[in-house]
């Protein structure tokens, strides 16, 4: 919405039946949020912001010899060393699945998924598995799947599934064989992937949301998400922004307060359920 006139959405915002919002996950330096807030703040309402989880991403730059030489020399040579591993004990490849074999590409996936994570993995939900369906085939034309394989003598190792939008490629989840886990095939085919989003040119390479060890391997960067609350005047609104004070303090209270002060405190801060609801 950039250019929307902020000022006069929030009146029409307040004639809705609600006390407080909540967004999760918003992003750092976003300037249609910030515009919403300063409109929000200017009407009388209260913004609240706090730290969510931290997003890993690289700012990638020219080439991948570029990016190879600002990583440690530990980290490039072990990436290097995993990379001539493979290519010497196997036949290596990358396939990229199109559209007119996405359905097959999401086998791979889904197959390697379970293989490394079991049932519980992420993918393994069938909602989500549908979920993602309906996304791949609704990103086109404001962006393209990135579904991918690495193959070791014609037969896939490890898989991984993102997607691009503008000049940002954004890695969502993988999976591998555990047979090779000693060969580090998902590091390396990440390491692939990077390398195919400079050489098309991208600037940024996002890990998105959760500081996993893994991310640290291939950056040191990181954005903050953050949750936003938003409370209109009266008095039902100074109730939720006092029931959400004690919500940010009770786990401080249950360590320092005795066990009957810090339960009654948990059972207050539980009434902050009401900022997910509507009024």
């Amino acid at each position: 919405m950039p250019g929307a006139d902020l000022d006069a959405l929030v009146p029409e915002l307040e004639r809705l039946p609600w006390d407080a919002v909540r967004l999760d996950n918003v992003g750092e330096h976003s300037p249609n949020v910030e515009r919403l807030c300063a409109a929000c703040e200017r009407r009388g309402w209260t913004v609240r912001r706090f730290p969510l989880s931290r997003c890993p991403y690289i700012a990638l730059p020219d080439s991948w010899a570029m990016y190879l030489s600002g990583l440690s020399a530990n980290r490039r040579h072990a990436l290097l060393r995993s990379e001539r591993t493979l290519h010497g004990a196997h036949r290596v490849s990358l396939t990229e699945y199109a559209a007119d074999r996405m359905e097959e590409g999401w086998r791979c996936l889904l197959g390697l998924h379970i293989k490394r994570w079991g049932a519980e993995g992420h993918l393994a939900m069938q909602a989500l598995a549908r979920l993602h369906g309906k996304f791949a085939s609704l990103l086109p034309p404001r962006g393209a799947v990135w579904l991918a394989s690495l193959d070791l003598d014609g037969k896939p190792a490890a898989a991984w599934y993102g997607f691009s939008v503008g000049d940002t490629v954004y890695f969502y989840n993988g999976g591998w064989d555990t047979t090779f886990r000693r060969r580090s095939v998902g590091h390396v085919l990440t390491g692939m992937m990077i390398r195919r989003a400079i050489e098309q040119g991208y600037r940024v390479f996002d890990f998105l949301r959760g500081e996993e060890p893994y991310k640290r391997i291939w950056t040191r960067v990181a954005r903050t998400c953050y949750r936003l609350l938003l409370f209109r005047p009266g008095w039902r609104g100074t109730a939720l922004r006092w029931l959400d004070w004690v919500s940010s303090w009770h786990s401080a209270l249950f360590a320092v307060c005795p066990t009957g002060l810090a339960t009654w405190f948990s059972w207050l801060a539980e009434a902050n359920c009401y900022l997910d609801i509507a009024s």
